[in-house]
């Protein structure tokens, strides 16, 4: 049955300033006991940041021209097979845009589409907690600096953390809203060895274990449609991470872009995308599975038109998005109603 309400202890409250914090305190947080309603039949990010700020908080995604091991020869130099030389970023860092301006041109530009009145500083193209310390920490704090920044949200990978970042993150999340976003994309070994991943599943779980108990809100990407995996694959992926006790998660679309390892395989007749309804009604399984007070960031990807290979239904974002609302409406169901705290 869809629950139209649930009730997340420390989850919801209106945003009132406290001295220099950018958020209610963890104190104040648990002392709010109110129902939050499931708009979409699963816990948005939208949701969870207005049940947070009382407004609307939108993410900036920033480019800080930062690599990855798994390019720059440290661990391999072609990268995850689905991933181009671009890394998902905006190529703002090439062009020569400082941080504060990719900020200061994000506020402009969210404030008149979502009329947002705070917002996060995304570090999104590739791995953002790698390289020198110092030149890490001036980027952060270059983002915070900025008004009506309340958080970040700082994407990397499992084998890119370490201690002295850790504990930097720390330090911000005692003011602000602070998110890490571990890529694992499968929770199978076999699958992260045929992608070129670079790192075990075994080393992502060592991250989240590094991370807990530090105020730090730990987000997770996993991809649907990755090669060799069938659907109890996926499911298994998605009851793996719900066990973890981790904050939120990002579920992408496998989609092939130009200039790839996906796009030779996807080009030789090795790889077949999913359709959009096999694709919704594995997000609807994947959700069905899932703690139901994990944030839901994101369900499907964004592809840039001019480097998708296919498929391309991926274009249609905002109607996948409606498809997986009335799937679960078709269902009467919602996030969590098949979740099992299994304690892993």
């Amino acid at each position: 049955m869809y629950m139209e309400f649930i009730s997340i202890q420390g989850s919801a409250l209106g945003h009132q300033p406290l001295a220099r914090r950018a958020y209610a305190s963890e104190s104040d947080i648990k002392k709010i006991n109110r129902p939050i309603t499931m708009r979409n039949r699963y816990y948005d990010l939208n949701s969870y940041l207005r049940n947070i700020f009382g407004c609307r908080v939108q993410k900036i995604s920033l480019d800080a021209g930062l690599t990855c091991p798994n390019r720059d020869g440290s661990i391999a130099t072609g990268g995850c097979i689905y991933c181009n030389s671009r890394g998902s970023g905006t190529g703002a860092f090439k062009k020569g845009i400082s941080i504060t301006e990719q900020i200061m041109k994000g506020k402009e530009f969210l404030r008149k589409r979502y009329k947002a009145q705070k917002f996060i500083a995304y570090f999104q193209s590739f791995s953002n907690t790698y390289g020198p310390y110092e030149k890490l920490k001036g980027l952060y704090e270059e983002a915070l600096a900025i008004d009506d920044i309340v958080g970040l949200s700082i994407g990397t990978r499992p084998d890119c953390i370490n201690e002295s970042i850790l504990t930097l993150l720390e330090s911000y999340a005692k003011d602000y809203l602070v998110w890490i976003e571990y890529g694992i994309q499968s929770i199978h070994d076999r699958t992260l060895t045929s992608i070129n991943r670079g790192h075990d599943v075994d080393c992502f779980k060592k991250a989240i274990n590094a991370t807990r108990n530090r105020g730090i809100k730990i987000c997770t990407h996993v991809i649907l449609g990755l090669p060799f995996e069938d659907r109890a694959d996926m499911l298994a992926t998605a009851e793996a991470v719900a066990a973890m006790a981790i904050d939120g998660i990002k579920v992408h679309l496998l989609y092939v872009i130009k200039g790839t390892g996906m796009e030779k395989l996807y080009l030789e007749g090795k790889y077949r995308c999913l359709d959009q309804e096999e694709y919704v009604n594995l997000v609807c399984d994947f959700l069905e599975l899932l703690p139901p007070d994990m944030v839901i960031q994101r369900l499907t990807g964004d592809p840039h038109p001019e480097e998708l290979v296919a498929p391309e239904w991926s274009l249609r974002k905002n109607e996948t998005l409606l498809r997986i609302k009335q799937v679960l409406s078709d269902r009467d169901s919602c996030q969590g109603i098949r979740f099992r705290n299994l304690g892993i």
